[in-house]
C-alpha cells in the first residue's frame, strides 16, 4: 500500500490535517481509507465510484458501484446489464461510512464525473478525465475547489494544444465534400464513446446528411441520442445490402477496423482519424491515414494548467499519461506535485 500524504495547509485558516491519509493507492487502485470504498479501481472491489464508463476507468467483476445518474446508460453497456449500479445527480451528496462524496461535471463524455471526497475538513477532487473546450453530448465541465486535486494528464506536454472544434468540424465536413465531388468515400476512425457521438452532433450543426457508422459504434450512438443529444442521422453498415455503393459517404469507424476486410465493401476511398494524438508530426502518416484532424475529449496543455490553477489546490497529483512532464513543471511553477502512477499510462482513448 503506497500512503499518500495529506496537502500541506498553507492559508492557516484550516485546522490541523488528519493523522492518516484520506487517499491511498492500493494493489486494486485508489482507496478511501476512511471511507471504505475504491474510485476507478483496477481489480474488482466491493464497492466502486466511478468517474466514467471508458474501460481504464470502470472494470467489471466489483460487488457495487456508484456514478453519475447522467452516465448510468453507458455504465451499463461496459460493465453489464446485472451489474448494481447505483447513481448520484450531479451535485448531490452522499455520507459513506462518514465521508461525504458527491460527483461533478468533468466534460469528458456523457456522463463523466469529477468526484469530489471530503472528509475531516479536508478535500479531495479526482477528475477522472476531463475537457474544457465546449461540447454538445455532455455537461460542461464544473470547477470544483480542493486541497488535493489528482489531474489527468493524457495530453500533459506543451505540444498539445487544440484548435476550435468548430473550425475542426468544418475542415471535417470541407473532405467529406471533397471526396463526395470525387464520387469516394470517406471513412473517419474516431473512437467508439465520446469522439464518435461528437462528431456526429458536431456535423449536425452543419449539414444534416446521414452518417454510415460502424456497429461498434451504432448502440452507443443509441445511448447518446436515448439521453437527447442531437446528432446526424445514422445508418448501420451492416444493414446496407451488399453491392450498395458508398460513393459519396461518410463512414465512422473504430481504430481497429483499420485494415480488415471490413473496409473492402467502400470501394475507393480515403481515410481519416480524429484524434488528439494528430497534432503531433508524423502519426498520421505512421498510422497509414490520409488525413488527420486534431480533436480530443481531454484537456490540452494550457486547460491543464488553467484548471490546476482554478481549483486553488495545495497539492495536484497527476495521473494518466505524462504525468511525471506535468509534475516536474508545475513543481517549478511552485506547485506542490507529483505523479501518481496507474496501470495505464500509455496512449489512453481519446
Amino acid at each position: 500500500m503506497v500512503r499518500l500524504q495529506a496537502p500541506r495547509y498553507l492559508n492557516g485558516t484550516l485546522s490541523a490535517a488528519p493523522s492518516a491519509p484520506l487517499m491511498t493507492v492500493t494493489p486494486q487502485g485508489l482507496y478511501c481509507v476512511p471511507g471504505g470504498f475504491h474510485v476507478d479501481p483496477w481489480r474488482p472491489v466491493d464497492r466502486a465510484l466511478i468517474t466514467h464508463a471508458h474501460g481504464d476507468h470502470a472494470r467489471s467483476g466489483s460487488h457495487r458501484y456508484l456514478g453519475a445518474r447522467a452516465g448510468k446508460g453507458l455504465l451499463h453497456r461496459r460493465l453489464g446489464a446485472d451489474a448494481t449500479i447505483d447513481t448520484l445527480d450531479y451535485g448531490e451528496r452522499l455520507r459513506i461510512n462518514g465521508v461525504t462524496v458527491s460527483f461533478h461535471p468533468a466534460g469528458h463524455v456523457l456522463g463523466s464525473a469529477q468526484l469530489r471526497v471530503e472528509h475531516g475538513g479536508e478535500t479531495w477532487v479526482v477528475s477522472g478525465d476531463y475537457k474544457r473546450a465546449p461540447d454538445p453530448t455532455c455537461t460542461p465541465f464544473e470547477v470544483v475547489p480542493c486541497h488535493t486535486f489528482i489531474t489527468e494528464a493524457t495530453f500533459g506536454l506543451p505540444i498539445f494544444r487544440w484548435d476550435a472544434t468548430e473550425q475542426v468540424a468544418e475542415d471535417i465536413l470541407r473532405w467529406w465534400d471533397t471526396n463526395r465531388a470525387l464520387g469516394r468515400a470517406a471513412v473517419l476512425f474516431c473512437y467508439a464513446l465520446g469522439k464518435a457521438q461528437r462528431l456526429l452532433a458536431e456535423l449536425a450543426k452543419l449539414t444534416d446528411r446521414t452518417v454510415f457508422v460502424h456497429g461498434a459504434l451504432h448502440s452507443l450512438v443509441d445511448v447518446y441520442r436515448n439521453a437527447g443529444v442531437r446528432m446526424l442521422p445514422t445508418h448501420r453498415v451492416s444493414e446496407v445490402e451488399k453491392g450498395t455503393s458508398f460513393a459519396g459517404a461518410l463512414v465512422l469507424a473504430p481504430p481497429s477496423a483499420s485494415g480488415t476486410t471490413w473496409m473492402r465493401r467502400f470501394g475507393e476511398h480515403e481515410t481519416g482519424f480524429a484524434s488528439g494524438w494528430m497534432r503531433v508530426r508524423g502519426n498520421r502518416r505512421r498510422r497509414g491515414f490520409d488525413r488527420g484532424f486534431v480533436l480530443s475529449d481531454h484537456a490540452d496543455w494550457p486547460d491543464l494548467l488553467r484548471t490546476v490553477k482554478d481549483t486553488r489546490a495545495e497539492r495536484v497529483l497527476v495521473t494518466h499519461g505524462y504525468a511525471e512532464p506535468l509534475a516536474h513543471y508545475l513543481r517549478e511553477q511552485g506547485v506542490d506535485a507529483a505523479p501518481l502512477a496507474t496501470p495505464f499510462e500509455g496512449e489512453a482513448e481519446d
